[in-house]
C-alpha cells in the first residue's frame, strides 16, 4: 500500500476500501490534500505531487506548509485561512504561493471545505488546488461559452452525434424564427425547408473528418410562421472531442454562422448587372458593323439573350391591334403552335394577349405559366418550352412600331422588375434598327 493510502485517518474504511479510496483520490484532474483538526497532512494525491514534486510520503504526516511547501512568512497565515474553513460554512477559495521541491513559487487557487467527524465535531479540512493560471485558463472557456450562447452576434449551434441541436444561442434562434428551446432534439428538417441535406452532410463530414480549412456558404430555405424565407448562411464549422478520453471520441459539432444575405444578393446582382450591360456594349458594336437593319436587331437580341433568357421575339404592327411575326432568335423548332415569320400574315393573339397589353399600356408586361406550361405557350402562339415572358414596346419617334417579347423556359425564374430596365434597353436599339429598316421613321403606320 502507498504512503498516501497508509496515511488514511482513523475514519478511512480499511483493506480493499482503503485501495479504493487511494485510487479515487490519485485519478482525479484537481490536486487534493486534507489536513486533520491540528493541522496535519493526512493526504495529498498524484496531482498536488505533479504541480509541487513533494511527494506522498513527503506530505502527508507534516504540519502545514512550513518548512518545506511554503515560506516561513506566510506558512501560518496560508495554513489559518485554511483552517478556517473547519469552522465556516461551505467552500472558501483562497489563493496563496506555495513553494516547489525545486524552489520555484506556484501561485495557486484553492477551494477549501471542513470535514465532520461522527459526532458531528470538526475534523479537519480538504482543500482542492490548482494553478491559477489553469483555472483562469477554465474561467475564460466558460466565460467564452456564456458569452457566445448569450451575446454573440453571429448564431451559434452546437450539434450532437444524432446531428441533432443540442444548445442554440439567442441569435441562432432568431435566425430560425423559433426559440432556443424549440430547436433541441429535433432534426433540422422541420424548420428548414431546403438546405438541410446539406447542412446535415457537412455535420457528417466533421465528425468524421475533422474541422474544415475554411468557412463555407449554405443557402436554405427556412419554415417562419409568416412563410419561407430563403437566407444564405456563412458557416464554420468545429468537431468537438471530449478533453476526458484517451483516445479523439466526437461529442458533437459546433456551427458558427452569419447571415450574409443581403450582401451576397448585392453582389450577384452587380455581377449580373455589370455581364449584361457588358453584353449590350458588345452587341452594340457588333449591331453597327450590319448593313441590314433587320441583321442588326438580330444581332442586337442574340447578345440580350446571354443569361437573360431562352426567347426573343420581335412582333410588328400591322394594323388595328393586328401584330405580325418579324423576327425569332433564335429560330423557333416548326410546330402545330409556330405562326409564321414574315409574310405580314396576322398573329392570332387573343384579346388579352400580354403582348397586346403591352402595346395598350407603351409599357411592359410579365406574365408567367401555371402548371400548365405547355398549354400556356401554344395558346400564346410561343415556343412550347415557355414558362415565364416579358413584352415590352417598341418605340422610336413617338411611334410604337411592335413588340418585343423575352421568353424564359419553367427551369428559370420568373422575370423580375429589375430585368424590366434591362429590356427596355435591349428594346430600344432594336426599335432604332427597325425604325432605320422602315425608312428612318416612314414605314407602317403607328397605332
Amino acid at each position: 500500500m502507498s504512503a498516501f493510502a497508509e496515511s488514511t485517518s482513523e475514519a478511512a474504511v480499511p483493506g480493499a476500501g482503503a485501495d479504493l479510496l487511494a485510487a479515487l483520490l490519485d485519478g482525479m484532474d484537481a490536486a487534493l490534500c486534507a489536513f486533520d483538526a491540528d493541522g496535519t497532512v493526512t493526504h495529498w494525491n498524484r496531482e498536488a505531487e505533479r504541480i509541487l514534486g513533494w511527494t506522498a510520503g513527503e506530505a502527508v504526516g507534516r504540519r502545514g506548509f512550513e518548512g518545506w511547501a511554503a515560506r516561513s512568512a506566510d506558512a501560518e497565515e496560508t495554513l489559518g485561512r485554511l483552517m478556517g474553513a473547519m469552522k465556516g460554512p461551505g467552500r472558501q477559495v483562497h489563493e496563496f504561493v506555495l513553494l516547489r521541491k525545486d524552489g520555484g513559487r506556484v501561485l495557486v487557487r484553492s477551494q477549501a471545505a471542513g470535514v465532520r467527524g461522527a459526532d458531528g465535531a470538526p475534523a479537519g479540512v480538504y482543500c482542492a488546488f490548482s494553478e491559477v493560471h489553469v483555472q483562469l485558463d477554465l474561467e475564460r472557456s466558460v466565460a467564452l461559452s456564456e458569452a457566445l450562447f448569450d451575446d454573440a452576434s453571429w448564431g451559434v449551434v452546437l450539434v450532437d452525434a444524432d446531428l441533432r441541436p443540442a444548445m442554440v444561442n439567442a441569435h441562432a434562434a432568431r435566425s430560425f424564427g423559433a426559440g432556443r428551446t424549440t430547436l433541441l432534439g429535433r432534426p433540422l428538417g422541420e424548420v428548414v425547408v431546403h438546405g438541410a441535406e446539406e447542412l446535415e452532410a457537412a455535420f457528417q463530414h466533421v465528425l468524421a473528418e475533422g474541422t474544415p480549412p475554411a468557412p463555407a456558404e449554405v443557402w436554405v430555405t427556412l419554415r417562419t410562421a409568416t412563410g419561407e424565407r430563403r437566407r444564405c448562411w456563412r458557416s464554420g464549422f468545429l468537431r468537438l472531442a471530449s478533453p476526458m478520453a484517451e483516445a479523439a471520441v466526437p461529442l458533437g459539432v459546433a456551427w458558427l454562422f452569419q447571415d450574409v444575405t443581403d450582401e451576397r444578393l448585392a453582389a450577384r446582382e452587380a455581377d449580373r448587372l455589370r455581364f449584361r450591360w457588358s453584353q449590350l456594349h458588345r452587341a452594340g458594336a457588333a449591331a453597327a458593323e450590319c448593313e441590314d437593319p433587320a441583321e442588326a436587331a438580330a444581332v442586337l437580341l442574340e447578345f440580350a439573350l446571354a443569361g437573360f433568357a431562352d426567347h426573343a421575339l420581335v412582333d410588328r404592327v400591322a394594323g388595328d391591334r393586328r401584330l405580325t411575326r418579324a423576327l425569332a432568335v433564335p429560330a423557333s423548332v416548326p410546330g402545330p403552335s409556330s405562326p409564321p415569320v414574315g409574310g405580314g400574315i396576322p398573329l392570332r393573339y387573343g384579346p388579352r394577349h400580354p403582348a397586346l397589353q403591352a402595346w395598350d399600356r407603351t409599357g411592359a408586361v410579365r406574365a408567367s405559366a401555371g402548371r400548365t406550361a405547355e398549354v400556356w405557350a401554344e395558346a400564346h402562339q410561343w415556343p412550347g418550352d415557355a414558362a415565364h415572358s416579358l413584352c415590352v414596346v417598341l418605340r422610336s419617334r413617338g411611334r410604337t412600331l411592335g413588340v418585343l417579347t423575352f421568353l424564359r423556359a419553367a427551369c428559370r425564374p420568373a422575370f423580375e422588375r429589375e430585368d424590366v430596365v434591362f429590356a427596355e434597353s435591349v428594346a430600344t436599339g432594336v426599335a432604332s434598327s427597325l425604325a432605320l429598316g422602315d425608312g428612318h421613321g416612314d414605314g407602317p403606320p403607328a397605332y
